[in-house]
């Protein structure tokens, strides 16, 4: 069970972002051990689609990875903590592979990533880190050997390949990161999604009283609540309007395919009703397939 708020949005959010290209599970027991993994990701082989819009969290999902989200600067302890699950769940992979009788290699032992809000200098100090130019600013790297970085992330550079893990982090960084959200186009998948987890964790927030919600992060919860509600309100149109032009359809060409009802269901409320008026000329799938391009819509993978 999530400890407060900021857990459950954090584990909801990696879940939610990173499903698509692998396995994910939530709070991972550590073999031998009351410990718990915040998030374990193992992606898929070959993975089922690039992550490359992913930005840095789809480098992040490019191996197997233990993902430990900090709301606020983790201490030194807390970094020890994560390291020993690390090293529990590299025993667990070492054990099977010795079962199967299969070699391993050292880049076949999942990373952690530790996402912190912030990294003071002094905390980066005491654990050697160092920077790595190919991966940026904010991304602190141990000893090759521990298989362990440090994300300040505060730290990284305003830029969209960084906003899932920026949603994360606290301040005006999370504020900038929710803007952009709300600032998305809103046929794009990932907007309604995490409107709609920032708008759990307000409720979340109101319903227990977390001593975690100061005034800022709350300001923005808000936001990104309206926006949410909104968007459901003209969903709920919009998914009145598709489900007419798609039994238009289906009678006019017969069944649409899979491909093609993505981006159908991509367009806006004005496109699907200029599409109910084309779509009474149409006589096969090409019609739909030559309306679509002229009228430039694009599917668009979440």
């Amino acid at each position: 069970m999530a400890k407060n708020p900021f857990d459950q949005f954090s584990k909801q959010l990696l879940e939610e972002i990173l499903a698509p290209f692998g396995a994910v599970e939530i709070t991972l027991e550590v073999p031998g051990e009351s410990q718990y993994v915040d998030v374990y990701f193992e992606p898929s082989v070959p993975p089922a689609i690039p992550p490359a819009n992913l930005g840095l969290l789809g480098r992040i999902a490019q191996t197997p990875c233990l993902l430990e989200p900090f709301r606020n600067q983790p201490t030194p302890a807390d970094i020890r903590s994560c390291l020993l699950k690390l090293y529990h769940v590299h025993g667990d992979y070492e054990r099977k592979a010795r079962r199967e009788h299969e070699p391993i290699q050292e880049s076949d032992l999942p990373h952690l990533w530790i996402l912190a809000s912030s990294a003071s200098e002094r905390l980066l100090s005491g654990f050697g880190v160092s920077l790595n130019e190919e991966w940026g600013s904010g991304v602190y790297f141990l000893h090759p050997s521990f298989r362990t970085a440090i994300i300040a992330i505060n730290q990284l550079p305003r830029h969209e390949t960084t906003l899932l893990l920026r949603l994360l982090g606290k301040g005006q960084t999370q504020k900038q990161a929710v803007d952009e959200v709300i600032a998305f186009d809103t046929r794009e998948p990932r907007r309604a999604a995490i409107l709609r987890l920032l708008a759990n964790w307000k409720i979340s927030i109101e319903i227990t009283g977390q001593p975690e919600a100061e005034e800022e992060l709350i300001m923005a919860l808000t936001q990104a609540y309206l926006e949410w509600e909104q968007q459901t309100e003209q969903r709920g149109e919009q998914s009145g309007e598709e489900r007419l032009v798609f039994r238009l359809l289906t009678r006019r060409i017969g069944d649409v395919a899979p491909d093609l009802q993505d981006q159908v269901q991509a367009l806006s409320l004005d496109q699907l009703e200029a599409l109910g008026e084309a779509l009474l000329d149409f006589t096969e799938p090409a019609d739909l397939v030559n309306w679509l391009q002229d009228n430039r819509v694009d599917r668009i993978t979440g």
